[in-house]
């Protein structure tokens, strides 16, 4: 049985999270994991900043705020940004199957790749998180560039 899951509340989590990252000084991308039901399990934001720790990523802090999971091939991750090469991989290496995004526009990172090894990308196109990112990396180009490994 399929559960109708309310993807644009499970985004808010995940918006709410990237606001706080921004009101931190950080790079605004947040990220939640949730169950097939759609229970919160864990939520995090982009940390590289504050933290000047280049691995506390949205997902990766989510996924660390979610503690153990006897499995992840149910879970869904969100994420106001598509998922980075490194995030993917976290992706790939659990087995999480679905990854909803608030957009693509900014950075596309490797949906393209989860997509080809059988993750469903599910990208809401949203406005908020769309000009949320583009006023930040406007701001700070120099902050943005070192974070995706642009020299």
């Amino acid at each position: 049985m399929r559960i109708d899951l309310d993807r644009r509340a499970m985004l808010d989590v995940a918006i709410a999270e990237a606001r706080q990252g921004l009101a931190e000084g950080g790079i605004p991308i947040g990220g939640a994991l949730f169950d097939a039901q759609g229970t919160l399990l864990g939520r995090g934001h982009n940390r590289r900043v504050q933290q000047n720790d280049p691995s506390v990523h949205g997902e990766t802090d989510a996924f660390r705020n979610a503690g153990r999971q006897r499995s992840y091939g149910d879970k869904i991750m969100v994420t106001t940004l598509a998922p980075c090469w490194y995030c993917s991989g976290l992706v790939r290496q659990f087995r999480i199957r679905t990854v909803i995004i608030g957009e693509s526009v900014n950075f596309p990172g490797g949906i393209d790749w989860l997509r080809e090894h059988g993750v469903e990308v599910i990208d809401l196109n949203s406005r908020e998180c769309i000009d949320m990112l583009a006023k930040y990396i406007a701001a700070h180009p120099e902050i943005w560039n070192e974070d995706i490994g642009e020299e």
